[in-house]
This record gives C-alpha cells, sequence and structure tokens, in this order.
C-alpha cells in the first residue's frame, strides 16, 4: 500500500473516531455505521481519482459528487431520477427534512430519537468533515490543518455530552494524532527508506537514526494527549438570568443584562452561578415570608415534549383583578402589600410577582393576562429597574376544606389534565402506587409531595440536565436525581394521570432578609413549583423539592406530636451578608422536620455544575465549512491567553461552590485526611494530632472539607492581590496579615477571621462547630480585595493569577513521584568483577 493510500486510510479513521462523539447525542447510535461505510466510499473514490491523477480540485469535487449521489440515494430515493441522481424534488426533499430535523432537535431531550431529519443532519454533517479532512491531509497534503474541522466536530458534540466527554477527546486526539504520524512517515519516505525497527548489521546505526523522527513523533503525540487529559480546559459556567442566557422573556440578552426564566432550558445554570447576583428587592408589610414566592409565569400547556405557556390574549391592567378563580368566601385569606425594586440589569417580559395578586401599581406599557393573573411587558416593556407596589392575597386553607373540595369545572378539568399519548405508562403507574389507599385528590397530592421529598429517596442535584418531554421525566422516575425542575415538572405530570388539574409555576423563592428589613432575590433563587387545582380554593402550590423552599402548613398533618407547627424560619437560599453561626441544616435534620420547616433549607449551590445545554449546541449541527475552518482557530487564538483565568475560575467555582455541610466532588475520605494532615495554605499544620484531642480528628469530612477549601481560596486570592502565603503563620496570624497588607475594611476583615476561626475549630476543637456561609465569606474577601488595589493590579489577578503556579506545582510533584516509582523498580545490576569479601561482602 502506498504512503499516500495510508494517509487516506488514516484520515477515514480520524473522521471516524471523531464522529464517536456524537454517539450520546441520538437513540439508537446505529448511524455510525451507516456513516463509517459512506465515509469509506468518499475516501475510496478520492484515493481512485488521485491515481488516474485528477486535478486538486476535480478530485475534491469528484468526491463531493459521489457523496451527495449517496445521500441522495438513501434519504431522497423516490424523489430522484433513477434514484441516485438529485433533481429539484430531491433538493427539496432534503430541505424539507432538513427543517423537519431542526424542529426535531429543538423539541427532543439528549438522546434525541433518530428522525430522518436528524440522521440526515448528522450523517451529512459527518461526510461534509470526512471531506474536508482528506481534501486537506491527503489530496493537500497538509495534515495539521485537517485537525480544524476535526475540533469543530468533537466540540459540537463535547458540548451536549456529559460523564463521558473524556472519551470522545481521546478518540478524536487519538485520530488525530495517527493522522499526523501518518503523515510524517510519508514524508520522510520521499527522503529514503524507512525502517521500521533496528537492523543486524553494519548498517544497524543508519537503521536507527532514520526511524528516529518517526519513534520521537510518537512519543511527543503520547504526552500531549496526556496532558491534554490531565489538565482539561475549564470554562466559567454561565447562568440562565445572566447576560447570555435566552430565555422567554424579550430581552437580547447581550450587554450584560438579564433574560428570562426558561426551566425548559437551562433553570439549573442559574442555580450553579459563581456569583449570586441580586435581581429584585422587596419589602412587605406581613411576616408569613415563607410564602412569598414570586411567580413569573406558569406553564400549562404540555404537548409531550415540553412545559409551555398557553398563549392567551390578554388586556389592559384592571384597578381590581377581583377575587381569584375557584376562591370561595370562607376560605381564609390575608391582605398584604408589597413593593417590589427590579435590578437594571434584570430584563425579562414577565413581572414577577405574589400569587394571586389582586392590584398591581406600576408605570409603562405592562399587559394582564386574566388566566394566569400575570402581567407581560408591551412595546419592548421589561422589568429593567422597574418599581411597582402590590396587593396580594395569601390564601390559608385548611386540610378539611381541601380534602372536601368539590369537582372542579368540566372546561378546566378537561384544559388541565390533558396528559399526551406518548407519556411513558410508567408515569401513570407510578403515581397510582404512590398514592395507594389515598381517598381524595388532596390526600393524592399530599402523597405524591411526601415521595418526591421525603420517603421516595430522592437526590437533589443541580448538575443533571434538566431534559424535557416524557423521556425526560421516565428517567427522572428511574434515577431519582434531579433539581426542581425534574420535580415540578413530574408532580404535575403524575398529577394529571390521577385527573387532578395541575400547571408548573416558574419564579423566585423568597429570598433572603436583609438588615434593613427587606428581602433580597437573587439568581440562585430561582425555582419552579407545581400548582394544582382544588375547587373553593384555587390554584394550590406544592413542594415536592427537597431541601429547596418551604412545605406549605395546608399539607402538613395536625397530628404530629409536635404541639402544633413551630416556627417557619424564612428561607434564606441566596447570599447573605452574616454567616450563621449552627450546623449545616441538611446534616441533623429528620425528613419530618424538614416537612415541618423547623430546618434551614439547602443553598441552590449545594452541587456545583457543569455544563449542559440540553438543546444550544444542536444548531451546530448544521453548519457552514467556512464556519468550521474559522471559528474553531478563532476561539482557541482567545481561549489560550485565557486559560490562566479560566483555570482560576474553574478552581473557584469548585471550592465554593458546594454547600457547608455537603461533600464537594474529589473530597472523599483519603483525600479530606490528607489534605487536614498537610494543613490548608498559609498554616503549618502539626504532624499528629494535638495531645488529648483526638476527637478533633473525628469531624465529618463535609465541614472539613469545606473550611479548607474556603480557606485555601481566601489565600489564594490575597496570592492574586500580591499577598503572598506565609506558611509558617497560623491561620489566625494569616488571616490578620491578609486584613493588613490587603487594606480591608471591617465587614471584609471580620469575614476573614471567620474563615481562619473555622479552619482553627477544624484542626483543633474536639467537636468542632462549622458555621455556614464560608462560601459567601471567602467571596466578600476577594470584593475587599479589589476594593483598594490598582487597576494594574484588578487585572493581574484577573488575567494571570499568581497562584495558577500550582498547576506547575503540581506537574512537577506527579513528575518527580513517577519518576522515583519508575526508578525504584529498576533492579541494581550486579557488576561480576566484584570478588566477595572475607565477610561476605562484593569488593
Amino acid at each position: 500500500m502506498s504512503g499516500r493510500a495510508k494517509l487516506a486510510l488514516c484520515a477515514w479513521a480520524a473522521t471516524v473516531m471523531a464522529s464517536c462523539a456524537l454517539l450520546p447525542l441520538v437513540d439508537p447510535a446505529t448511524w455510525i455505521f451507516q456513516a463509517a461505510l459512506m465515509l469509506g466510499v468518499q475516501t475510496g473514490v478520492g484515493a481512485l481519482t488521485r491515481r488516474v491523477p485528477l486535478a486538486r480540485p476535480l478530485t475534491v469535487a469528484a468526491q463531493a459528487l459521489v457523496t451527495l449521489m449517496m445521500l441522495t440515494l438513501v434519504f431522497a430515493r423516490e424523489q430522484a431520477v433513477a434514484g441516485i441522481v438529485p433533481g429539484p424534488e430531491a433538493f427539496q426533499h432534503f430541505a424539507t427534512l432538513l427543517q423537519s430535523g431542526a424542529e426535531d432537535v429543538g423539541r427532543y431531550a439528549i438522546p434525541a430519537p433518530l428522525s430522518d431529519g436528524i440522521q440526515l443532519m448528522i450523517i451529512g454533517g459527518v461526510l461534509v468533515i470526512g471531506l474536508m479532512v482528506d481534501a486537506l491531509a491527503v489530496t493537500f497534503r497538509s495534515a495539521a490543518p485537517a485537525g480544524l474541522p476535526l475540533l469543530a466536530l468533537y466540540s459540537v458534540a463535547a458540548g451536549l455530552s456529559d460523564g463521558s466527554a473524556w472519551l470522545w477527546f481521546l478518540l478524536a486526539s487519538a485520530g488525530y494524532l495517527l493522522l499526523l504520524l501518518a503523515e510524517s512517515r510519508d514524508r520522510l519516505s520521499q527522503w529514503g527508506r524507512v525502517f521500521g525497527g533496528a537492523s543486524h548489521g553494519p548498517r544497524a546505526e543508519s537503521a536507527g537514526s532514520a526511524v528516529a523522527p518517526v519513534r520521537t513523533g510518537r512519543r511527543i503525540g503520547a504526552v500531549a494527549l496526556g496532558i491534554a487529559l490531565l489538565v482539561p480546559l475549564p470554562s466559567p459556567d454561565g447562568g440562565l438570568l445572566d447576560g447570555t442566557g435566552a430565555g422567554i422573556g424579550g430581552g437580547s440578552g447581550g450587554g450584560g443584562t438579564i433574560s428570562a426564566v426558561n426551566p425548559l432550558v437551562s433553570l439549573r445554570d442559574s442555580l450553579n452561578v459563581d456569583e449570586d447576583r441580586q435581581v429584585l428587592s422587596y419589602r412587605t408589610n406581613t411576616e408569613n415570608i415563607q410564602e412569598m414566592y414570586l411567580r413569573i409565569v406558569s406553564l400549562d400547556d404540555f404537548d409531550g415534549t415540553s412545559w409551555k405557556p398557553t398563549e392567551r390574549s390578554i388586556t389592559e391592567v384592571p384597578d381590581d383583578f377581583g377575587t381569584p378563580i375557584g376562591l370561595a368566601p370562607d376560605v381564609k385569606r390575608t391582605t398584604i402589600e408589597t413593593r417590589v425594586v427590579a435590578a437594571d440589569d434584570y430584563e425579562q417580559d414577565w413581572l414577577p410577582m405574589p400569587y394571586p395578586v389582586t392590584s398591581v401599581e406600576i408605570g409603562g406599557d405592562w399587559r394582564y393576562e386574566p388566566v394566569g393573573r400575570t402581567l407581560v411587558g408591551d412595546h419592548d416593556q421589561d422589568t429593567r429597574g422597574a418599581q411597582y407596589k402590590i396587593e396580594s392575597l395569601i390564601v390559608r386553607p385548611t386540610a378539611e376544606q381541601l380534602a372536601s373540595a368539590p369537582e372542579p369545572p368540566p372546561s378546566l378539568q378537561r384544559e388541565y389534565t390533558k396528559v399526551p399519548a406518548s407519556l411513558p405508562p410508567v408515569v401513570a403507574q407510578t403515581a397510582l402506587e404512590v398514592t395507594k389507599g389515598a381517598t381524595n385528590n388532596y390526600e393524592r397530592a399530599v402523597k405524591l409531595q411526601d415521595w418526591f421529598a421525603f420517603s421516595g429517596e430522592f437526590t437533589y442535584d443541580t448538575e443533571v440536565r434538566s431534559g424535557t418531554g416524557a423521556r425526560a421525566i421516565a428517567r427522572f422516575l428511574q434515577e431519582k436525581e434531579g433539581f426542581c425542575v425534574h420535580f415540578s415538572f413530574a408532580m404535575a405530570s403524575m398529577a394529571r394521570t390521577l385527573g387532578i388539574p395541575a400547571r408548573v409555576a416558574v419564579g423566585f423563592t423568597p429570598g433572603t432578609p436583609q438588615t434593613n428589613g427587606t428581602m433580597s432575590v437573587g439568581l440562585r433563587d430561582a425555582h419552579a413549583w407545581p400548582e394544582l387545582y382544588f375547587e373553593g380554593v384555587g390554584w394550590t402550590r406544592f413542594e415536592p423539592t427537597p431541601n429547596r423552599g418551604t412545605t406549605p402548613p395546608y399539607t402538613v398533618p395536625e397530628d404530629t406530636g409536635t404541639g402544633g407547627l413551630p416556627e417557619v424560619p424564612r428561607p434564606s437560599q441566596s447570599a447573605s451578608t452574616a454567616p450563621s453561626a449552627e450546623p449545616s441544616a441538611s446534616e441533623s435534620c429528620t425528613p419530618q422536620e424538614a416537612k415541618l420547616g423547623a430546618c434551614g433549607s439547602e443553598s441552590a449551590a449545594a452541587v456545583a455544575g457543569a455544563d449542559d445545554d440540553e438543546g444550544s449546541f444542536w444548531g451546530l449541527l448544521f453548519f457552514s465549512p467556512w464556519t468550521l475552518l474559522i471559528l474553531p482557530g478563532a476561539l482557541l487564538a482567545v481561549a489560550i491567553p485565557l486559560l490562566p483565568m479560566l483555570w482560576r475560575l474553574r478552581i473557584r467555582s469548585k471550592r465554593l461552590g458546594a454547600h457547608d455541610g455537603a461533600v464537594p466532588k474529589g473530597a472523599h475520605g483519603p483525600a479530606v485526611a490528607r489534605e487536614m494532615s498537610e494543613g490548608p495554605a498559609g498554616f503549618q499544620a502539626p504532624p499528629s494530632p494535638p495531645p488529648g484531642r483526638p476527637a478533633a480528628y473525628g469531624r465529618t469530612e463535609a465541614a472539613a472539607a469545606h473550611a479548607l477549601a474556603a480557606w485555601q481560596e481566601v489565600t489564594d486570592t490575597a496570592w492574586d492581590f500580591g499577598i503572598p502565603p506565609d506558611e509558617s503563620q497560623t491561620p489566625r496570624k494569616a488571616a490578620a496579615r491578609i486584613v493588613r497588607l490587603g487594606e480591608l475594611e471591617p465587614s471584609a476583615a471580620d469575614a476573614v477571621h471567620r474563615v481562619a476561626a473555622a479552619v482553627e475549630q477544624v484542626l483543633f476543637a474536639p467537636r468542632p462547630q462549622i458555621p455556614a456561609g464560608l462560601a459567601r465569606d471567602a467571596q466578600q474577601v476577594g470584593v475587599g480585595l479589589q476594593a483598594h488595589a490598582s487597576r494594574r493590579t484588578k487585572l493581574r489577578a484577573l488575567l494571570l493569577p499568581r497562584s495558577t503556579i500550582r498547576v506547575a506545582w503540581a506537574l512537577s510533584a506527579r513528575w518527580a513521584a513517577t519518576r522515583d516509582e519508575l526508578l525504584a523498580r529498576i533492579p541494581t545490576p550486579r557488576l561480576p568483577w566484584r570478588r566477595p569479601s572475607p565477610g561476605g561482602q562484593n569488593t
């Protein structure tokens, strides 16, 4: 086989290996065999035309023509001439399939079903990539630029895959290195014979020199691939409500503005933002803050692929909204008044309000949607900087009133109990099993809520992708891991199968109380919850998501033995200005206490997130060849100088993204023990436990890991601003040094000392009491250091942080350990000329 034929075979293999990254995106994955076969035909045509030989552009044109004919044979045979020659009808059919595929990828969750449209998009994209790789690497004999289309193919898949992205990177990188090595051998062969191994005889030396470049290339490639796997490129997490989010509202989402909430896309991202930002501030005249959920919009149309608001007519905003639908006069209610101020960068169409609202005073072009009792902006009206006053009701039904609720009106029953035919039977079956023994819809609803929140052993996890449609609900019921979108969608769907009218509300939990009497609502307070309809009460909130929000009091039995409901603390999912002195409630809270609201709610950042938008990258599958050539190169040119900043952001997110009391990823027993024994940065820990205090080392992994991570972040942040760590000092002295050199204000100084005190608790206290809010304290220290830093220091801390030198230290230590281990395995040779001494020793 000639060198160019081997190069063409390697180009085919590289494209197939990179295409494997698309396997998790659709189900079934049988398309890969069809794509590999068609790529083989395309490669064979190129090899034949190059042997003729044809001019290079004609070779590429011949391959493109054969590729088009293969696609016609597979996807548009009936519309083509003789089943293989594409005509106008065939091209029209291609356009129809592509449009259908674009709609499918926007409708289905990953893995999407392999429809004809999606199959054409994937196989057609792979063939385009294969044509470009073959043309660059084989026809034009330049294998290095062929990595750009391979990179584009991998990037599209990596943006959507989760859990095994490293495997697809390994396959794609190995294919590219194989292509480079094949080209190098082909080039070397033009200079003379390349020997495959060492020769015996007088030409052994020359043979070894000939094969040396090939061996060197293999070693360089293997080392580069290993480094790329060990040091992955981090990326800062965006947010659903951040400036680049795509939401339901009419805002552009650019220029640092905040787009509307869309839980079908990435509600998870808003819960995992690196920095919690305030979007709303309000003051109300009620003490019942736990019921102050700020509702934006209700999702009442479930078509089997997504939940979305029903398109309804809007009217002028009335002075009085009237009594909410279904609310009877004998149900207890309280009228409250709330004044809300929206942040200047919070942009969306719908107005956040408590439910049910009875009147609103606001300026601007707003319209009223009476069914959902919501306000929506008109003529580009949005919430940026809006100030408005709301009158609303706090409805307090009793369990008896809900249990004895009559049947709802037939029209409402039909509209809000519809479920698609595609809903898997497991949803209805599970609903029947969970509610077995219930005698009315109220008991069924409470059983569903308690099963999700307490008895069903579900786990609150913001890393799980949100998903859409029936497949996502069935997968959630099986895996039992998710966040508020999963819980609310699943409970609403199951309630509908039981004949209970249900919808999903999207908005914010009550937020965090401030010292001036206001409530602050941040990005991490974004939430979704189900609303069920009971005649005589109306739309009623339920809370199936564990450790989020508060359980409604009307769902708690009165015979709990507690002498009535305890005082429910105000929820505080957002960042607070003062940390709590109590241990994390999630460690000691029983399910009954959690249901009664006696436990603090777990922070929305309980789990650090990664990247996983369900469908935003799907559109990249339909790309132009020029985009594939230009865009990856531009992205690499921008990303390489930003690697230190991205690494620092990633480290900060991992350290501070976990809630107090939650074990961060990687912080398992041996790692925590090792870090505790070595001591955090800025402190030289004793080599053994202090005498008489062995219990100091019996603390929980969660508290120890979180405290040490927060202190590590504080010292590294100070280092980034020019205050290098001093490992000879205790945490208390190191904190005082940071306060002095950083000229910190009292609030930031107190934050430093709180983190240092927490570290000392971890290391020395027999029964350490780790306060909550250490992550917020670490962030406050960074803000304090920025306040007195020069512009140059700020830029240096952002773009070239000094603490990134830890990467080099870690690699050096790993290399030294690996080298010592390898040297220790090499046996020491015995020297034959040494004679044994009289004592038995060699001389």
